[in-house]
């Protein structure tokens, strides 16, 4: 092989493998404790959802738990389903009222951790209110369309849980904190 053809070669191998790789440019850290993502959660949620609906229709009142474990793997479901997901291997915390979702974004051959904080409130019609209350996608700019595909996801965790009362269904009270989300409230 002649001298001049070797770095010719070198700078093609370069090339492909650095083509072939995606590249971590950073981000916020995941928190260190790891939510498992699992069917047995979603069909768990289910259950439990229909458990609550039978026995409203003895009080009209419901109350539902959702945990980190339920809500992480919702999430997952969701983005898995997506052709070109915003965010993948998804974590979502229930911590100090606020619902925390951390994230993968991948755009081209780039590669950055994300987070997205929510607030969740009741409005005067008694429906589940999200407020996007922080987004860093690290070096990546905030998608516009963000607010709406995040907020749509966690309420369709929400009233496509409760399926068919949802929209006989008013909330009265939210309470997120040590890992769970209750939600309590009446079918008018």
């Amino acid at each position: 092989m002649s001298k001049n053809k070797l770095p010719v070669i070198i700078a093609v191998i370069v090339l492909i493998i650095s083509l072939a790789c995606v590249i971590n440019i950073g981000g916020p850290d995941y928190p260190t404790n790891s939510i498992p993502v699992s069917s047995e959660a979603l069909v768990s949620l289910q259950d439990q959802i229909k458990s609550a609906v039978e026995n409203s229709a003895q009080t009209g009142q419901i109350t539902i738990f959702i945990t980190e474990t339920q809500l992480t793997s919702f999430l997952a479901d969701k983005f898995s389903s997506q052709e070109n997901p915003i965010i993948t291997l998804p974590q979502a915390y229930l911590q100090n009222g606020q619902i925390q979702i951390y994230g993968t974004v991948i755009k081209g051959y780039l590669k950055a951790s994300v987070s997205i904080i929510l607030t969740a409130s009741i409005n005067s019609e008694g429906k589940l209110q999200l407020e996007l209350t922080s987004a860093d996608f690290g070096p990546f700019p905030v998608p516009e369309s963000l607010k709406e595909a995040i907020t749509s996801l966690v309420t369709e965790a929400y009233t496509g849980a409760l399926g068919p009362v949802a929209t006989g269904f008013r909330l009265e009270g939210i309470i997120i904190a040590n890992g769970a989300m209750m939600i309590i409230g009446r079918i008018d």
